[in-house]
């Protein structure tokens, strides 16, 4: 009896590790069409090129570059401009409002913090600031279901820093805090 008790278990172990396997892959955060999906704790992680599925959007980074101007905007003292091309899909049931700081870059300054930056169209006091080029994405726009928009976010980011992520957030109407993604990548130096 002891012998087919502990058989059971096993069994029962087994049948239960083997259905936590399932669905996708924890580690990397893909879903069956290769995008990047959050995990069960909330967090997704893609590189260039992968698309992000979140709850309102999908975006992909495309690509990025650092350089010490761009269009006119040239990086103060010690800073580097990196600009980042991406490309948003509005997969709500609505027309989805978008700000630029929807996506801050992320770059780690030492082992215990990490830095950020959000794009250059928002002044310090928080009003928005024209764009410097056609291709940059506004402060603010509107897309509208099914809309996709192409178009580049431009951060300064220290002159000694090339490894970067963008990150998004998911906030809800209610104040709550949905999952976040980090898009992580190396810029080349135009």
């Amino acid at each position: 009896m002891k012998r087919l008790l502990t058989l059971l278990l096993v069994l029962l172990l087994a049948l239960s590790l083997s259905a936590c396997g399932g669905g996708k892959d924890a580690d990397s955060s893909s879903g069956g069409d290769n995008g990047v999906y959050a995990d069960e704790d909330g967090y997704g992680e893609g590189r260039i090129g992968d698309v992000v599925h979140s709850t309102f959007m999908d975006f992909s980074v495309n690509s990025a570059y650092t350089t010490a101007d761009y269009n006119g905007h040239t990086a103060p003292e010690g800073m580097q401009v990196l600009v980042v091309e991406m490309t948003v899909t509005n997969t709500f049931k609505e027309s989805l409002p978008m700000w630029d700081d929807d996506f801050q870059a992320q770059w780690t300054a030492s082992e215990e913090t990490e830095e950020f930056a959000w794009p250059i169209t928002e002044a310090e006091d928080g009003s928005d600031l024209d764009t410097v080029s056609d291709e940059q994405l506004p402060a603010t726009y509107e897309l509208a279901v099914k809309e996709s928009r192409t178009g580049t976010l431009v951060y300064d980011v220290p002159a000694d820093e090339k490894d970067f992520s963008i990150s998004h957030l998911e906030f809800f109407d209610d104040g709550s805090e949905g999952d976040t993604f980090f898009v992580f990548f190396t810029a080349e130096a135009k």
